[in-house]
């Protein structure tokens, strides 16, 4: 069966705030800081966000804030990491925000000296200073994710071998 990416509902939030829970980086410093109706907010109303599939298994998921034009969430199972599932997510994820959402740019903000530093800026993600908690902050416009897309040469088909359900 392989990976496969469909949106995400709220229907989906045990499995979504399992992921977030395993992580062993950029972890929740107080866990009740977010809760149900925070994901309800992204899922049902300000945001969107997809699920990744692993053989039928919720293995990482990714929120956009349309908002804020930002990233909410991009969480991989420990388990899962290193099988395309974060690159899958963070394609379809962007690819719908510029494409479909027309923003702009976005941004994000992840702990330095993290894997996640290091994959967004593998993605092409351009450090633009320091938040106050002392996180990273990332900025990415449409005209750079283009440009990495293209060096990529379409990583939604190159990212683990994973597909679309039609609705996302």
């Amino acid at each position: 069966m392989g990976l496969m990416i469909h949106q995400a509902t709220i229907a989906d939030y045990d499995a979504l705030h399992g992921v977030r829970m395993a992580v062993r980086e950029n972890k929740l410093s107080d866990p009740s800081k977010v809760t149900f109706k925070d994901y309800a907010s992204m899922l049902e109303g300000q945001g969107k966000g997809w699920v990744c599939e692993d053989d039928g298994r919720i293995a990482g998921f990714a929120i956009a804030d349309l908002q804020t034009a930002s990233i909410w969430a991009l969480f991989v199972l420990p388990d899962s990491e290193g099988r395309g599932v974060g690159k899958l997510l963070h394609h379809t994820m962007l690819e719908w925000c510029f494409e479909k959402a027309r923003l702009p740019g976005l941004r994000l903000s992840t702990d330095p000296g993290t894997r996640a530093e290091a994959f967004y800026r593998r993605a092409g993600w351009q450090a633009a200073g320091a938040e106050a908690n002392g996180e990273i902050r990332f900025v990415l416009t449409k005209q750079q994710w283009l440009k990495q897309r293209r060096r990529e040469n379409n990583p939604l088909k190159n990212s683990g071998g994973g597909s679309l359900k039609e609705g996302s």
